[in-house]
C-alpha cells in the first residue's frame, strides 16, 4: 500500500514551500481552512454561524422597528410585538450559536413567532395606507409618507434565517443531543421530511434564492421611495435602485440555473453587501450633518436617513452568497 509520499504531493508541497518568501509559506494552509469552512456550508454544517446572523441581522431590523414605531407613538399596542421579539430573536440566535439545544428548539419557535408578526405587521401597514386621505386612490403619495410598506416583511428574512439554521448541523459534531419529550412535536428536527433533511444535508440553494429575490424586492422598494422622498439628491442614492433588479434577475435565475448560481449571483451578491456598507457610511454621515449633529444624536437617527437599512439590503447580499454556496434540491 503506497504512503502518502508515493503520491507525490509531498515532493510538490516541498518545491511551493521553497519557492515561496517566508512571509507567504501559511497561505496554503489558510486555503485549506477556507476550503474546508465551504465544505462545511455545503453539507449543511453551520448552524452556529447562521443562528449567529439571524440574530445580528434581527438587531438591525429591530433597531429600525423601534425607532419607526416610536415616531408614531406606539400608538397601538402591537405596534411592541416586533420590538420585543427581535430581541427574542437576537437572544435565541446568540443561545443557538452556544447551544445545539437552543437552536432546534429555542430559536425555531421564535422565528416561526417572528414570521407570524411579520406578515401581522405587513397588514397594518397595508390598513394604514389605505385609511391615510385618499387610500389607494393616491398610492405613491400614501406609499411615500405613509408606513414603510413592506418594512415588516423584511424584518421576516432574520426570522426566517433563524429558521433555517435550528434545522442545520453543527460543523463536524456527531453527538446525538437528547431532548425532552416534554417538548412540543414541532420543534423536534424532522428527520423523516425531506424538506428538513434536504436543509440538514445543505440542499436549499433554489429556495435561497427565491428568498433572495423577495428580500432584494422589499429592501430596493423601500430605498427607493426613500431616495425619493430625498428626490436622488445624491447619485449614490441610485446604486441600490440599480443593482436590485440585476440581483433579483441572477437569483431567480439561479433557481433554474445552476450555471448562474456559481457565477452571477455571488458576484451580484457581493456587490449588494459592499453597496450596503457603502450606503451605511453615507447614512450615518448624513444623520451627523443634520442641525445639532452629535448633540442631537437620538433626535437626528429619528428624523434623518434610516440609518441601519443600507445594512438590511446587505444582509439580502448575503443570503445570495449563501444560496450560491449551497447544494442544489433533489430533483
Amino acid at each position: 500500500m503506497k504512503g502518502r509520499a508515493d503520491t507525490g504531493i509531498a515532493p510538490f508541497r516541498e518545491v511551493r514551500d521553497w519557492a515561496l518568501p517566508r512571509g507567504k509559506r501559511r497561505w496554503p494552509k489558510l486555503v485549506q481552512e477556507i476550503m474546508g469552512a465551504d465544505a462545511e456550508i455545503r453539507e449543511g454544517r453551520f448552524q452556529r454561524g447562521l443562528a449567529l446572523l439571524s440574530g445580528l441581522s434581527s438587531v438591525l431590523a429591530g433597531l429600525e422597528v423601534a425607532y419607526e414605531h416610536y415616531k408614531g407613538s406606539y400608538g397601538q399596542r402591537v405596534m411592541y410585538t416586533p420590538v420585543v421579539l427581535s430581541g427574542a430573536l437576537a437572544g435565541a440566535g446568540v443561545w443557538g450559536f452556544f447551544s445545539r439545544w437552543a437552536a432546534q428548539t429555542v430559536l425555531r419557535a421564535i422565528s416561526a413567532l417572528t414570521l407570524v408578526d411579520s406578515l401581522a405587521g405587513f397588514y397594518f401597514h397595508v390598513r394604514g395606507i389605505q385609511r391615510k386621505p385618499g387610500g389607494w386612490r393616491q398610492p405613491v403619495v400614501n406609499i411615500v409618507m405613509g408606513p414603510p410598506l413592506f418594512a415588516p416583511l423584511l424584518f421576516g428574512v432574520s426570522a426566517y434565517l433563524g429558521l433555517v439554521a435550528s434545522f442545520l448541523r453543527r460543523g463536524r459534531e456527531d453527538q446525538i443531543v437528547t431532548v425532552s419529550r416534554t417538548v412540543p412535536a414541532f420543534l423536534l428536527p424532522g428527520e423523516g421530511n425531506r424538506w428538513s433533511s434536504e436543509l440538514r444535508e445543505g440542499r436549499f440553494q433554489k429556495h435561497l434564492a427565491a428568498v433572495t429575490v423577495l428580500g432584494t424586492f422589499f429592501s430596493s422598494f423601500e430605498a427607493l421611495y426613500s431616495h425619493y422622498k430625498n428626490n436622488f439628491r445624491y447619485k449614490a442614492q441610485w446604486t441600490p435602485v440599480i443593482l436590485s433588479p440585476l440581483l433579483m434577475g441572477a437569483a431567480a435565475k439561479s433557481i433554474r440555473d445552476p450555471k448562474t448560481a456559481r457565477t452571477w449571483l455571488p458576484v451580484l451578491s457581493a456587490l449588494a453587501m459592499a453597496d450596503g456598507a457603502i450606503g451605511f457610511f453615507y447614512h450615518a454621515r448624513g444623520v451627523l450633518r443634520r442641525a445639532g449633529g452629535r448633540k442631537l444624536t437620538f433626535y437626528n437617527i429619528l428624523y434623518g436617513p434610516p440609518l441601519f437599512a443600507p445594512l438590511l439590503f446587505a444582509a439580502c447580499g448575503s443570503v445570495g452568497l449563501l444560496a450560491s454556496l449551497m447544494r442544489r434540491e433533489r430533483q
